[in-house]
């Protein structure tokens, strides 16, 4: 087997990337590259609705995945997975409509989608659930903590 293919096979085995945590753009988008197709051209894709809905992104790779912001919260995830990519909205459950999804292992409000293709995206869709998850985003203890101390 060649080293090709044993990394394709890898990072086919139904769990997130390996991708080593890290904030900013570059990770991100060797993250991306990083992925076998067709993951990778959906992550493009996803990458370039994030970039047209939310004119303050900020981008991180967090537990092997892209995660996607706005003024120091999260918003969104995008990662790859064996035959289907995940878009999940941390608090997708605010959503309208609500995104079908609920995965498994990612908190009680996180809801999204699992295109298989670039073409089984609803860009509309995605772009309006985009832009009404920054309204909100998601802040962890620090940041809240951060956010606060800027408060004072």
């Amino acid at each position: 087997m060649s080293a090709k293919t044993a990394k394709l096979l890898r990072s086919m085995t139904g769990k997130a990337s390996s991708a080593k945590a890290a904030e900013g753009d570059a990770p991100v988008f060797a993250y991306i590259a990083s992925l076998p197709k067709p993951q990778r051209q959906i992550a493009e894709r996803i990458d370039a609705l994030a970039v047209k809905a939310l004119p303050k992104l900020q981008r991180a790779v967090k537990w092997g995945m892209a995660y996607y912001g706005v003024d120091g919260g999260w918003c969104f995830s995008s990662g790859a997975f064996a035959g289907h990519h995940k878009l999940m909205f941390i608090h997708g459950t605010e959503l309208s409509p609500e995104p079908p999804v609920r995965p498994v292992g990612m908190g009680k409000a996180t809801r999204g989608i699992e295109p298989k293709t670039v073409k089984e995206l609803d860009e509309k869709q995605v772009v309006a659930w985009m832009k009404q998850s920054a309204a909100n985003p998601f802040f962890g203890a620090s940041a809240k903590k951060k956010r606060a101390s800027r408060v004072k």
